[in-house]
């Protein structure tokens, strides 16, 4: 054995290095983190393995970027949060990806293990509070854990239902230095920081062949079917099989979350403002990777006769709120592919139906072109996403952070490829745009992010336009400013005839603030200037925010039972 062999089996590494190294051997390049002394052995460590660290301006918006980044990826995102204020700050992002089932790994840093129940600086057992909101938590004991558990995390947040993995790291310990195992070394030399193989969501096997026979048994005999998708979709890679599925056997296809984009907004058997009807009408509904939450009704917004049969990559968490007539879970590839030849492979007598959704489509499509083409100043919210449509790519990643500002952009704003809209998801968080569209610029810079968001929401997390400008990020930001908290001040109103805690000082001039933070900015008060200012927005070289004067006494007609 050379000199040279046995002195890199004897090397070993401090505890940040170990963490590093780990994520290197995980294809991660990116580090979502706000600076903490805590975590400064980490820092060393990515620096030296050659992992990006994007720092930011607040501990929710690094941990909301690494669920970006998710997002937009598909893989497990990684944020690193000081110890204390910087793991709470991060609570909201963590209790996000559970609700969206996103894969991301959060690393904490923590109080020293020699000094613990001392009273050190910002001492406190993030464990038993962060437990609820994560798949996997857990505290390193001695630096020699330090791999296993890091990979750990990894196989935890991505099994389905994939979601948020927590560790962290005493001080002490990721000072210290230990031997990696040799599998580790091994593993890093032979993938070269490459992604350590695909979400378990997507592979494997699929659902029971009792389970699919029982599902194929309804298809078969459907008039009327339905597919309601939602986020588990994407996250099982499943889109493409969603769509032989649909094509082959001619049925409908509607979608929420991250299932956006899976079956492209233009293609003839996608619907969107035919829901209601569909689901009401349907015989049979395929509902798959979504679950019948708030969104759904509870169920409800399925007919009392429809045969409902839920597909998902894994049973859910909680039991269903109406009994489905099949249950089949499975990695959804497979599963899919299996049901569409077990259904016949062919298509279904189905074509009246599509036929009379198509017209339903169409009449409450040119039912909107009156908003959308609303004159009025300020303007109303249809007119600005009209005009945004305009200047949008293809695979324009948009995302939405707001209340009925971006409801209005759920309806209308169209997407054509998976991974495309960004939204809080069920958890409903505000906040989350600055950082998701961080993460998604930083993996897709040759392509359009924009941020939709209200002027509400971007209280909480405008000064992230400091971080997209330091970071040479050139995300254009619409804001929807109407002055109220419009998702409240309207229902309170309707409920008691006042509203309370529901007003923000009008027309603030949110762009001069953006300018005063590196960006371009610009007002709108007009429709015919909308255009214009988007055009220039996305020309300026740097992050920008169009700040469009929305009218308050616009009412979003929400119809769903939040509760």
């Amino acid at each position: 054995m050379s000199t040279e062999s046995a002195l890199q089996e004897t090397a070993t590494f401090h505890g940040g290095r170990l963490i590093a190294r780990r994520l290197k051997a995980r294809g991660v390049n990116k580090l979502f983190t706000l600076s903490g002394g805590h975590l400064f052995s980490i820092y060393d460590g990515c620096r030296e393995e050659g992992i990006e660290i994007v720092d930011v301006r607040h501990e929710s918006t690094a941990a909301f970027a690494a669920e970006g980044w998710a997002k937009v990826t598909r893989e497990p995102g990684v944020c690193a949060l000081t110890a204390g204020p910087g793991v709470t700050n991060g609570m909201s992002a963590m209790a996000s990806a559970q609700a969206n089932h996103s894969p991301m790994v959060v690393l904490g840093g923590r109080a020293p293990a020699m000094r613990w129940g001392q009273g050190s600086l910002q001492e406190i057992d993030h464990v038993p509070f962060v437990r609820p909101l994560t798949k996997l938590a857990a505290t390193a004991q001695s630096t020699a854990e330090i791999p296993g558990l890091v990979d750990e995390a990894f196989a935890a947040a991505l099994a389905p239902h994939g979601g948020p993995a927590f560790l962290d790291f005493p001080l002490d310990y990721v000072f210290m230095e230990a031997a990696e195992p040799e599998s580790d070394r091994s593993e890093i030399g032979e993938q070269d920081g490459a992604v350590a193989g695909v979400s378990p969501a997507a592979t494997g096997q699929g659902a029971a062949s009792a389970a699919i026979e029982r599902a194929a048994e309804l298809l078969r005999e459907a008039e009327r079917p339905v597919i309601m998708a939602g986020t588990d979709l994407y996250w099982g890679h499943g889109e493409q099989a969603l769509l032989e599925l649909a094509e082959t056997l001619r049925v409908p296809v509607f979608l929420n979350g991250l299932a956006r984009g899976c079956v492209g907004a233009d293609h003839e058997l996608f619907f969107s403002r035919a829901r209601g009807q569909a689901l009401k009408g349907a015989d049979v509904a395929l509902v798959v990777g979504v679950p019948m939450d708030f969104r759904l009704g509870f169920g409800e917004s399925f007919g009392e006769e429809t045969e409902i049969v839920v597909i998902d990559v894994a049973e859910p968490e909680r039991p269903h709120p109406r009994a489905p007539a099949a249950e089949c879970y499975g990695a959804l590839p497979q599963t899919l592919a299996d049901l569409r030849v077990a259904a016949g492979a062919k298509a279904l007598e189905s074509e009246r139906w599509v036929a009379e959704l198509r017209a339903v489509e169409a009449d409450r499509r040119e039912a909107e072109r009156v908003e959308l083409e609303d004159e009025r100043a300020p303007l109303h919210p249809m007119r600005l996403y009209a005009e945004l449509g305009k200047v949008l790519d293809r695979d324009a990643i948009v995302i939405g952070d707001g209340g009925d500002f971006v409801s209005y952009a759920g309806r209308v704003i169209d997407s054509y490829r998976p991974g495309c809209w960004l939204d809080p998801g069920p958890f409903g968080c505000l906040g989350t745009g600055p950082g998701y569209a961080l993460a998604a610029k930083l993996a897709h810079p040759e392509r359009q992010v924009v941020l939709l968001l209200g002027d509400g929401a971007f209280g909480f997390s405008g000064m992230e336009f400091d971080t997209l400008a330091r970071h040479g990020v050139n995300v254009v930001g619409v804001m929807g400013n109407n002055g109220i908290w419009a998702l409240e001040k309207h229902p309170m109103e309707f409920l008691y005839g006042y509203s309370v805690a529901a007003d923000l000082r009008p027309a603030t001039r949110y762009d001069k603030v953006v300018e005063a933070l590196g960006g371009y900015g610009e007002l709108v008060e007009r429709p015919a200037d909308v255009r214009p200012a988007l055009e220039r927005a996305f020309a300026a070289g740097k992050p920008a925010l169009v700040n469009v004067l929305t009218d308050p006494a616009v009412v979003y007609p929400r119809k769903s039972n939040l509760a």
